[in-house]
C-alpha cells in the first residue's frame, strides 16, 4: 500500500488522532487474545506517520519533537503496543541522521517515505549489561558476514529493514541494515511478557548472514560526538507511558461513573459522589497534567537545542530535561493503572473488562530503563554538575 506524504506538523497530529480513534476500538481484544496488529500497523505505515521525522531536504515533513511526542502519546492512549512497535523506527532514523552518508540517507529516507518500516535488533540477553554486545560483523574474502542473537527486538517482526547492532573486526560498534527475507535472518515471535503483549518483542537470529558494505553504518562517531539521539529516544518512551496513564485514568472515570457501587459507609447514592474517590481522581488528573506538561517542556527543549550546534553541555541539558519528564510519566502510568482497581472496585478486576492490561503495559514498558537512575542523573547533574552518560537510555 503506498504511503501518504505528510507535509506539516498539524497534518501529522490530525492523522494520529484519527488513527487513535480506530486503534482504540479493539485494543483490549488484541491484548487479551494476543492478536498481532498487522492490519493496524499497515494503516500506520500507509498514513505516512512513519516518515514524519525525515528531513525536508529528503522530502519529509521534519516535524518538531513536540509533535513527535504528541503523536506517540495519542497513539499509546489508544493502544500502547501500536506506539511501541514504531518506537525503534524513529530511534534508528535519529541514528541515520548522524551516522549515514548522503547515499545511505537518500536510500533509507526514500524507503521510509514509501511506507517501509524499520525494526530493531540491538539488545541481547546474557550480557553484562544492556550496552555489551556479542554480535559480530566480520570481513571475509567473500564480503561481510553477520552473526549473533538478539532479544527485545520490538518492531522486527513487522519490519522491512531490521537494523542490527554489532561489533566489527576492530571492535567498533556498527549498525547493519538487514532486509527482511535475507537468508540467515530469522525473526522468532517468542515474546511472552505479561504486558505490551502484541509488540512481538522477541528473538532475532543472525546466522552467517551476507551483508553489503553500503548497508553498514559506523556508530563510533555517534558515541563520541555530543548529540541528542538518546534524549530523543527517551522522549518517545516517556510519551508512551503518558499515553498509558491517560487511558487508565479515562477507563477509571468511565467505570466509576457507570458500574461501580458506593461504599456502604459513604452515605451517597453513586460511587462518583464518594468524597474519597473524588479526591483521588483529582489527584490523578493533576499528576497526569504535570507529567504531560514536563513532556511538552522536554520536547520544546529538544527542539531548541536541535536548532543550534550541539555541544556537551547542550546534550546534557537535553538528557536532564527528558529525564524529568520520564520520572513523572513513569510514576503516573504505574499509579493510575494501580489506582483504577481501588477506585473502581472488585468488579473492575473481572476478565471480561481486561482492565489489568493498563497496569501490565505500564509495568512492562517502564522497565525499559529504571526510573531510579533517572532520579540519580537529575540529582547528580543539579548537585554536582556531572552530566549523564551519553547512550540511547539517557
Amino acid at each position: 500500500m503506498p504511503a501518504h506524504r505528510i507535509s506539516s506538523d498539524q497534518e501529522a497530529l490530525d492523522i494520529a488522532r484519527e488513527l487513535a480513534v480506530e486503534f482504540r476500538l479493539e485494543a483490549s481484544v488484541r491484548d487479551s487474545q494476543r492478536r498481532l496488529p498487522w492490519a493496524e500497523i499497515e494503516k500506520f505505515s500507509a498514513s505516512g506517520l512513519g516518515g514524519i521525522t525525515v528531513p525536508r531536504e529528503f522530502g519529509g515533513a521534519q516535524v518538531s519533537y513536540r509533535t513527535l511526542a504528541e503523536v506517540f502519546r495519542l497513539l499509546c492512549a489508544a493502544d500502547p503496543a501500536l506506539g511501541q512497535i514504531p518506537q525503534n523506527h524513529f530511534g534508528i532514523l535519529g541514528v541515520v541522521a548522524h551516522s549515514a552518508d548522503a547515499a545511505q540517507k537518500a536510500r533509507i529516507y526514500g524507503d521510509v517515505l514509501n511506507g517501509l518500516r524499520i525494526g530493531n535488533a540491538g539488545p541481547e540477553r546474557g550480557t553484562k549489561n544492556i550496552l555489551e554486545m556479542k554480535a559480530r560483523l566480520v570481513e571475509t574474502p567473500n564480503g561481510y558476514r553477520l552473526n549473533g542473537k538478539k532479544f527485545y527486538s520490538t518492531g522486527a517482526l513487522f519490519a522491512h529493514w531490521v537494523p542490527v547492532k554489532a561489533l566489527d573486526d576492530q571492535g567498533q560498534p556498527v549498525l547493519v541494515f538487514v532486509k527482511r527475507g535475507t537468508p540467515g535472518l530469522t525473526i522468532v515471535d517468542d515474546w511472552s511478557g505479561f504486558g505490551q503483549r502484541t509488540t512481538a518483542s522477541g528473538t532475532v537470529l543472525l546466522e552467517n548472514l551476507a551483508v553489503a558494505a553500503e548497508n553498514v553504518l559506523p556508530l563510533r562517531k555517534l558515541a563520541e560526538q555530543a548529540g541528542i539521539q538518546g534524549p530523543a529516544s527517551q522522549l518517545i518512551q516517556a510519551a508512551i507511558d503518558a499515553g498509558i496513564a491517560a487511558a487508565a485514568i479515562e477507563d477509571t472515570v468511565h467505570f466509576v461513573r457507570t458500574r461501580s457501587r458506593p461504599w456502604a459507609d459513604s452515605g451517597v447514592e453513586r460511587a462518583s459522589d464518594d468524597p474519597y474517590v473524588i479526591r483521588d481522581i483529582g489527584d490523578l488528573k493533576i499528576r497526569l497534567h504535570a507529567a504531560n506538561a514536563l513532556l511538552v517542556k522536554a520536547a520544546v527543549a529538544l527542539d531548541q537545542i536541535a536548532s543550534v550546534a550541539i555541544d556537551a553541555d547542550a546534550s546534557a541539558r537535553a538528557s536532564i530535561a527528558v529525564a524529568k519528564a520520564k520520572v513523572l510519566t513513569t510514576e503516573i502510568s504505574l499509579l493510575a493503572s494501580e489506582k483504577l482497581f481501588e477506585l473502581a472496585g472488585s468488579a473492575s478486576t473481572l476478565a471480561v473488562h481486561n482492565l489489568d492490561r493498563h497496569w501490565r503495559n505500564a509495568r512492562t514498558h517502564t522497565l525499559h530503563d529504571p526510573v531510579r537512575w533517572k532520579l540519580h542523573a537529575i540529582g547528580n547533574y543539579l548537585l554536582n554538575g556531572i552530566a549523564p552518560a551519553r547512550h540511547s537510555w539517557n
